[in-house]
């Protein structure tokens, strides 16, 4: 018979070898350290850009791990509305992507503040703003309800279900978390993330919402190891790329013993790569700025500058004349002479296909 972690005698006591994750704890704070300082060093507005960008990953990637596809130009608009930055060009915003964004920042830019009940009900009614989940009904801002047996985690087709883990009764679960989580102990907080998203994820208390909630509860837990609610990297990004590992050791760890070294070494090799990930972000937000010095002498126009800035966000696919009409809202011809004078500029550079094949990009600065 399956036996769940919660159901040991000395849970939630959790143990782990100190020995064994004390490299890698030591690597991950000096990678936090020299991120965090190089980062630093750029400037308040490449900074800004920088946290702007983590966060939008962030959240598309939380909602991505399960299995939900958000607007990424409406989660980068609801950010930096809510930052105060002037990005040019928002999008009009959903509100179950505002929902997600106003839990993130919560997270991270009130990292200092008690984890409570009511704090939770918050961020589970933020992302569920109409009740449902999908077409089905569940309880917001609310703990779950047992009347009708036990929470599980289930996959597989209806008859032939295959349960991957039961959560246990919450009676003192919640409390007893809280007490841990904003209390004084020794425990690191690189150490207490990943404690904490396990923790969480092992009560379940919602019915829905559970992984987000929980990655966001570690997010704040790094915002707090670093003592900064500017955040640079993206561990739901990173628990994207490894979701097949995220899942195994999950589930390995919830029908394991309270002997969580395994997950621990899991999650900060996860943070490495997350903070490895950053350097990314690092390089695009330094070629945006020179971009933005090398052209300051030239006399672009709104739409110039709109559709450029698009380029240097990411834009999907390549440009071509009409996606340049689409996005600047004018007519084919106002888009070509927009197009012609930066190629004469030497800003944008032409593809290498001509006729209506045509493309172009960023030259190199």
């Amino acid at each position: 018979m399956t036996h769940y972690i919660h159901e040991l005698k000395e849970w939630p006591s959790f143990t782990w070898d100190r020995d064994r994750l004390a490299e890698r704890l030591a690597a991950v704070r000096h990678m936090q350290g020299r991120l965090l300082g190089r980062m630093e060093a750029l400037g308040f507005l490449p900074r800004q850009e920088a946290v702007l960008k983590t966060l939008t990953e962030d959240v598309l990637k939380s909602s991505e791990i399960e299995g939900e596809n958000l607007d990424p130009a409406q989660v980068r608009s609801s950010i930096a509305r809510r930052l105060g930055m002037d990005v040019g060009g928002l999008k009009a915003v959903d509100r179950n992507v505002e929902g997600v964004v106003e839990m993130m920042l919560d997270a991270t830019r009130r990292y200092d503040q008690l984890l409570t009940a009511e704090r939770l009900f918050a961020w589970h009614a933020a992302l569920f703003p109409t009740g449902r989940s999908g077409m089905k009904r569940i309880r917001v801002g609310m703990w779950r309800d047992d009347s009708n047996g036990p929470m599980q985690v289930v996959s597989g087709p209806l008859g032939r279900e295959y349960v991957h883990y039961e959560a246990p009764a919450l009676d003192a679960e919640m409390a007893a978390f809280f007490d841990w989580f904003n209390g004084e102990n020794e425990t690191d907080w690189v150490v207490k993330a990943g404690l904490a998203h396990l923790w969480f994820v092992a009560v379940h208390p919602f019915e829905d919402g559970n992984g987000r909630i929980a990655r966001a509860i570690a997010d704040m837990a790094l915002a707090r190891s670093e003592q900064s609610s500017q955040r640079f990297y993206s561990m739901s990004a990173q628990i994207r790329q490894e979701r097949d590992a995220y899942y195994e050791v999950l589930e390995r760890t919830q029908k394991g013993t309270l002997d969580v070294t395994r997950w621990m070494e899991w999650f900060l090799s996860c943070l490495a790569g997350a903070i490895e990930g950053a350097q990314s972000t690092l390089a695009a937000v330094l070629f945006k700025t020179r971009f933005w010095e090398h052209v300051a002498g030239f006399p672009l126009n709104e739409r110039q500058r709109l559709v450029l800035g698009r380029l240097l966000d990411g834009f999907e696919g390549k440009l071509t004349t009409s996606k340049w009409a689409k996005l600047a809202k004018c007519s084919h011809d106002t888009a070509l002479r927009d197009i012609a004078a930066l190629v004469e500029d030497g800003i944008l550079v032409r593809g290498e296909q001509g006729g209506r094949s045509t493309s172009y990009e960023l030259a190199k600065v």
